[in-house]
């Protein structure tokens, strides 16, 4: 079922940490699949491990460093008014929806939506809001993003994230990389000018994504490297490598959350992703993740959370899609307004706006319900 499953010992060995030996890397992965394997009731050759009682395993931390940035991270989507322009007192309201949803973190500027479709100074001018926003937060800790078409583009937003702050920051693939040492350079000179945390994240920009090698590498040589949100490639092999590298500090599951549950088994120690309506269902299911407390709850809340993200397969979309709905249902965005690219590549854009027909809404609606139970009592206020 799993694509690592096809990966031999020799070619795992190959990816894992330079300088770890391949008896210590071995011995990591064979005991975190022994305990896959306990929880899911897989076989081996000497039969099966357990009768198939699921327990989630409880999630630990890999390291001590920069506490504040673990659990799920949602990236904020942008709002629009009715003009086009970015409606940055929603977005700050859709900060405090994070924090009232008890969030552990955010994102922002980091989705398609929020990098292709906005200028330097949008970008710029809401780093500066949401910076001065998370001053009041209780529990959201703010995690900028600073990506460009190459390194020059990519340390203004470094400098001026630098500035303001954050718990953290976050950075993808420049559009122009092609090589490796493309890469190493690029994130080589955004670590000359932050030392907060910086996530890589592995997708995004270039086709050509980090090796597992490469970010072991800058983990090793800059104190403030070492955390991904691993989405690149053979996702699961990728993880393990990684997870099993001692420099490696964090790894983030991504994906949208579809891998979360099976990732976090693995030792990944949060999630981020695009979902923000749903910020206080992961914030839930990464405390049930941490205490082990009730698998059953997680599971039913996962699987419920499923049955929502597999709306995209029905034709009604999916981040600028029943999610801005959603958005809107739960008091957080005034429009449901979405930035188009007009025409192909040029730097023009046009607004439109989210049309779903009755049939549509009562089935998000109809599907949203089985998640109230979950959904953190009260109403948001904004």
């Amino acid at each position: 079922m799993f694509t690592e499953k096809a990966i031999t010992r020799r070619r795992m060995m190959k990816i894992a940490v330079a300088g770890t030996s391949s008896v210590a890397v071995g011995a990591v992965l064979q005991r975190r699949g022994a305990s896959l394997m306990a929880d899911t009731g897989a076989t081996t050759s000497k039969g099966t491990v357990s009768k198939g009682t699921v327990s989630q395993v409880v999630v630990k931390q890999k390291c001590p460093d920069a506490p504040l940035v673990r659990g799920p991270f949602p990236i904020l989507s942008t709002p629009f008014t009715t003009s086009g322009d970015v409606d940055f007192e929603v977005l700050t309201r859709q900060a405090r929806f994070l924090d009232w949803c008890e969030s552990p973190g955010m994102i922002w500027p980091q989705s398609g939506d929020s990098v292709s479709w906005l200028t330097r100074d949008e970008k710029l001018e809401g780093m500066e809001v949401l910076a001065k926003t998370s001053r009041d937060l209780k529990t959201t800790a703010l995690c900028l993003g600073v990506q460009g078409h190459d390194t020059d583009d990519m340390l203004v937003y470094a400098r001026h994230a630098e500035k303001l702050s954050p718990a953290a920051i976050i950075s993808r693939p420049p559009d122009t990389g092609k090589t490796q040492d493309d890469l190493r350079q690029y994130w080589r000179a955004l670590a000359a000018v932050t030392r907060r945390p910086v996530i890589i994240q592995t997708t995004g920009g270039t086709k050509f994504p980090p090796s597992v090698e490469l970010l072991v590498e800058l983990a090793e040589e800059f104190p403030n490297f070492g955390y991904v949100k691993e989405e690149a490639g053979s996702v699961i092999p990728r993880t393990r490598a990684l997870l099993a590298s001692p420099s490696i500090r964090r790894v983030f599951s991504a994906r949208g959350a579809f891998g979360w549950l099976y990732e976090s088994r693995l030792g990944t120690e949060g999630l981020i992703t695009e979902r923000v309506a749903y910020a206080d269902i992961l914030a839930k299911i990464w405390k049930l993740m941490q205490s082990g407390s009730d698998p059953a709850m997680l599971k039913d809340m996962y699987s419920k959370l499923m049955l929502m993200f597999n709306l995209k397969d029905v034709g009604l979309g999916n981040l600028r899609g029943y999610s801005l709905h959603l958005l809107k249902m739960r008091g957080v965005f005034d429009t449901t307004l979405s930035r188009y690219c007009l025409p192909k590549d040029s730097k023009q854009s046009s607004v439109r706006d989210l049309k779903l027909s009755k049939e549509a809404i009562d089935e998000i609606e109809w599907r949203f319900q089985s998640l109230k139970p979950y959904l953190k009592p009260g109403k948001f206020d904004g």
